[in-house]
């Protein structure tokens, strides 16, 4: 009786490593961005994030939310966040709109200021996987990291110089999108 069940469970296990398999492997499984969902997508992605979450420390902010860091955020915001997650009173960027999953929007809404501020760091640091998010340990420091989870986190209560920076040099969306470059060199004939 135990071999059968035993061997019932295993069977069951293959089929549905051998069905996920196939699943992907034919091509069935949507990848565009465009596409609908596949089964149980978001929901595993985000039981799977909380529970990695869940295990790790919960440091407090390392700067406070004082109109310098939330300044010194704004900026840093606006050259490495905007693109995906937006800017007060303007609309979504074309990148934006093409994510899957879809981006945030930090500042229309909730956006994270109901997070806790060390989970917002984590994900600005490390980023996240399939999910277009990616990880800025490296490219900015530790005080920088937190200076733009401070902003993010109190994106519904930020002061009028803090938005007039947010403002300060808000471009049309494709060109956030596009990194600034001179222009080419001319011919010579």
């Amino acid at each position: 009786m135990i071999k059968g069940l035993v061997l019932g469970i295993l069977v069951a296990v293959l089929l549905i490593v051998v069905s996920v398999f196939f699943y992907f492997s034919s091509g069935r499984a949507p990848v565009a961005t465009s596409a609908s969902p596949m089964p149980f997508e978001k929901r595993l992605a985000q039981m799977g994030l909380h529970a990695y979450l869940n295990k790790l420390p919960h440091p407090e902010p390392q700067v406070p939310a004082d109109e310098v860091n939330l300044i010194a955020g704004a900026k840093i915001y606006k050259e490495h966040c905007a693109v995906c997650h937006g800017l007060p009173n303007e609309p979504k960027t074309a990148v934006a709109q093409g994510m899957y999953p879809d981006p945030p929007q930090l500042f229309h809404g909730t956006g994270v200021t109901d997070d806790d501020a060390w989970e917002s760091y984590w994900k600005v640091e490390n980023g996240i996987r399939m999910s277009g998010m990616p990880g800025f340990k490296g490219p900015l420091t530790e005080t920088q990291i937190w200076q733009v989870t401070v902003l993010v986190k109190n994106a519904d209560k930020i002061s009028a110089s803090v938005k007039s920076e947010l403002a300060a040099g808000a471009t049309t969306p494709m060109s956030m999108a596009m990194p600034a470059s001179s222009p080419a060199p001319a011919k010579k004939k």
